[in-house]
Formats: C-alpha cells, structure tokens, sequence
C-alpha cells in the first residue's frame, strides 16, 4: 500500500451523522462510529490500497476526489471517478458472512487512487463487520440469503447455457469434421487401389514388352497430364458447367470406341476432371504406338486419378485443420482472457462452428469494414454473444429459408456490429420482454430463455458497450452491438458500486 497518512483524526458524531452512509444510525452507534473511525489525509495521485491486497479496510471520501481502477490484463482501467462526500469503497462486503465464505480471505477487487488532496474517513474491515452484525442480524442474514442466491442462480443459469450452447456447438462441429473425415477414408482407400494397379502397369512395362522411347514419351505426357490435372484443380482451368461436363464425357467416350480402347466410359471422367480435352487425346494417339494405346492410357489415367485423390485428401484434411483451429480460436483456449481482439475472427470462427446450420436454405453475407481497429475485450465471452444471436437468426428462417446479414463499421467511439436476418419478425409486445431471463418464444424443449439475458450481460454488463433490437413484423429482426472502441470493463455484477 502507498500512502502518506498525517496524524490521526477523528470525525464527531454529528460530523458522521451529516453523511447519507450514518444519516439513520442513532446516537450510540454514531458514537462507537466516531471512536473507532479514524481521519487520514492523502496527496493527489496516491494509491490508497491496491488490487489482490487483504482487504483490511472501510474507506469513506470526506474531501478530495478518486478514481476507483481495475486491473484487466496488463492495464488498468477505470472503473468510477467521484468528488462526492460519503462515496464508499474498500472491504464493502466485509460484513456479509456468505462473501466472507466464498472468498475466505477477502481482497480489493481493484485499485483506489486520488485526483486530489483527498481526506477519508476510514474503519478496520473486522471491526465494521462485528458492529453491523449486532445491530442489524435480521438484515445481515437477508443479505446473506440474496448474496448466496444470486450467487447461485448466476451459477445455474450460466452454466445450464454455456451446456445448451455447448451442445449445439459439438453436434455441428461433429457433422462438419465428419464430412471431410468420411472423404479422406473414402480417397484413401479408392488411392490404395489405384496404387496397386500401377504396380501392376509398372509391372508390364519393365518386362521389356514397351521400347524405351515409348515409355520416355509415356512418362513425359503422364506429367503432361498431371500439370493439366493440378492447373484444374486450382481452378486455373476454363470450369465446365454439369452439362458441358457430360457432353465432353460422351465425346471422349466415342473417341475410345473408334481408337478400339475398351471401358472409356470410365476413363472418361477422369480426364474431364483433368482438364484434359480431345486434342491431348489425339496427341497422345500420335506419340504412342496403337498397340500400346490402351494401355498408356490407361497407366496416365492411374496417375491422374491418384493425383485427384491425394488432393481430395489434402483438402479433406485442410478443412479439418481449419474446423480445429476455427474451434480453437472459438474457445480461446490459447489467449488471455481479456485482450485487442479482432471481432472479425471471432465472429468467423462462430460462422465455422455454425457452419451446418447456416448452410441449410439460409443465404450467407458478410459487409465487414476491415479498417475497424481492435477493441479491447473478453473474445471468449463475445463469442457467446456471436453464437446466441446468429443461432437465433437460423432458427427464426429455418422454415422459409432467408439471408444472414453481418456487418461491421466505426459508430464514433463505437465499434457497431449488426447481425440480421430476413425471419417473421417480432411482436412489439414481445420485444420489450427478450432480454429478461427465461423468457422465449421458442418451442418446450427448444430454447432456456437464458440466451439474450446472458447477451446482455456480456454486451453491457462487462463491456460497456449497447445492444439494441430492430424488428418488424414479416419482415426481419435486426440486433446492434456497440462495443467501445477503449472500453472500460465494469465491476463485476456480485460488487457494489463505490457511491
């Protein structure tokens, strides 16, 4: 603790009884009030009592102004600055038996520092906490009850959604990995025996039966053929719609019937996904002796669907990385817990995990401003709002279908994030009520009703910030956020404020 302290004082009775803090107490508690406080004098800019300290003591301001600061990450913020007299702050839950349980050794939840010359009234945290308890037991043991209450309906509630979201969030993710799992295992296990055959070609080919030029030309048009196939799969290529596809498909088709090569209908869409087209076919026709035709071809094409499924596998495989960093990134797993975030990841990394659920009739689109600069914020709590509100989206068009809009921009000293949709739309009756706990227009079963409420928590409680709700019937609901761009993060909700 930094302080300077000036000789003890004392503040009389009716001094005491003149603050809204004592204004009700009668004359033997003013008394025992004025023997037990104390008087001490701070120069400006002092740190009075700083954040994890024992939290030894009762501060009231006399003179003088303060600011009250929290430590978030490396920083301190500022929570509440005051000038005036009988604002209140130090061991302000001393004196409840169930706070006192919870934290068993009670802390400054943050810092107290002075603007001014401040004077303060002050009182040993024990010695408060014995007095209030006898001469206020019925109240102390109400307080009690509601502190231990909210405690644990915030514990229920918090929990019972961070589950219900959990679910939703593993069901899609387990869908989303499936699907490109599921095609991994299916190109491997078609690239395994494609590879077999190969050894076979390779077999035929180095029992002499194919003279060496004809195999050199046989090499060079098989990586012909597989610079085609890689300049297609990039998308390089000219992209053939599904009717162009089978037309070409049939061309080739008929170009192995009239050059006596057998199971063209096979070959043939092999070569379609090269990127390959009739000419290389009649260079190939050119280059290769007819007797073996067939069979280069055929050793080509071994390689060239070889080369497709290992980038079927690649990309099957760059999708699951992406789910799992997309996951990653969701849970903040790596990250401190309150940091200059970009709320872009966040909200693409819940696009990700969604990503099943938006896809399913729901049109998808994105107006982010990139030049909004990192906001200071908790991501993994953002994420939350994220999930609820675009969960919410999908689900008011999941029978008609209709568009996801998000967008992002500077609104002043506001980063303002808006999330639409094209749904029926909300009652105006109903709109007044979204926010409160439990509420929800959801089936039995469907919806806690605890979604919004945690939003605005999350949005106001601990960022500072605003949330707003736009919606006309039959056409759409709209929610803004406003997140401040130097946010101060709030007390938290379990702590008083000082005045």
């Amino acid at each position: 603790m930094t302080t300077t302290e000036q000789p003890m004082e004392r503040l009389t009775p009716a001094e005491l009884s003149r603050f809204f803090l004592f204004e009700k107490l009668n004359a033997d508690q003013l008394r025992f009030m004025s023997e037990h406080g104390e008087v001490v004098r701070y120069p400006a800019d002092t740190t009075i009592y700083g954040a994890d300290e024992p939290a030894t003591c009762f501060y009231m301001l006399v003179e003088g102004s303060q600011v009250l600061l929290r430590r978030v990450g490396d920083h301190d913020v500022e929570v509440s600055r005051s000038d005036r007299p009988g604002v209140y702050s130090g061991a302000t839950w001393g004196w409840l038996t169930a706070a006192a349980d919870a934290t068993q050794n009670p802390f400054y939840g943050g810092s107290l520092r002075t603007l001014d010359d401040s004077v303060y009234w002050r009182i040993g945290a024990e010695t408060l906490a014995e007095a209030l308890k006898e001469w206020f037991p019925m109240a102390i043991h109400l307080m009690d009850g509601l502190f231990t209450g909210l405690r644990r309906s915030d514990a229920v509630v918090g929990q019972r959604e961070r589950l219900t979201a959990l679910g939703r969030l593993t069901a899609g993710l387990t869908h989303e990995l499936n699907n490109p799992a599921s095609a991994a295992v299916r190109a491997t296990a078609t690239l395994r025996e494609r590879v077999a055959a190969m050894r076979g070609k390779l077999k035929h080919l180095a029992s002499g039966k194919v003279d060496p030029d004809t195999l050199v030309k046989l090499t060079g048009l098989q990586e012909d053929a597989i610079e085609q196939s890689a300049k297609a799969q990039s998308g390089k290529t000219k992209h053939l719609t599904p009717m162009q596809a089978n037309d070409l498909e049939d061309e080739f088709s008929d170009w192995c019937d009239a050059h006596g090569v057998s199971a063209g209908w096979q070959l043939a869409p092999i070569w379609v996904a090269a990127g390959l087209d009739l000419e290389w076919l009649e260079g190939v026709a050119q280059d290769i002796p007819k007797t073996h035709l067939e069979g280069g071809l055929k050793w080509i094409t071994y390689a060239l669907e070889s080369e497709q499924l290992m980038a079927e596998i690649e990309d099957a495989t760059d999708r699951i990385a992406t789910l799992i960093t997309a996951a990653k990134q969701y849970s903040q797993m790596d990250r401190a817990e309150y940091q200059q975030i970009d709320v872009h990841e966040g909200i693409n990394s819940t696009l990700v995990m969604l990503g099943s659920k938006v896809r399913e009739g729901i049109t998808l689109e994105k107006d982010y401003d990139k030049t909004l600069p990192k906001i200071p914020a908790y991501p993994a709590e953002l994420n939350q709002v994220w999930t609820n509100l675009i969960d919410n989206a999908v689900h008011a068009m999941h029978k008609q279908g209709g568009t996801l809009s998000i967008s992002t921009r500077a609104d002043g000293e506001f980063a303002l994030i808006t999330i639409k949709d094209t749904g029926p739309g909300i009652p105006p009756d109903i709109q007044r009520r979204i926010f409160e706990p439990f509420f929800t227009t959801k089936p039995i079963g469907e919806g806690t009703g605890l979604g919004l409420d945690i939003v605005w928590r999350i949005v106001v409680n601990r960022h500072e910030g605003e949330i707003r709700v736009n919606s006309e019937v039959g056409k759409g609901t709209a929610f803004e956020i406003r997140l401040p761009l130097t946010a101060a993060v709030r007390v938290p909700e379990a702590e008083p404020a000082i005045d």
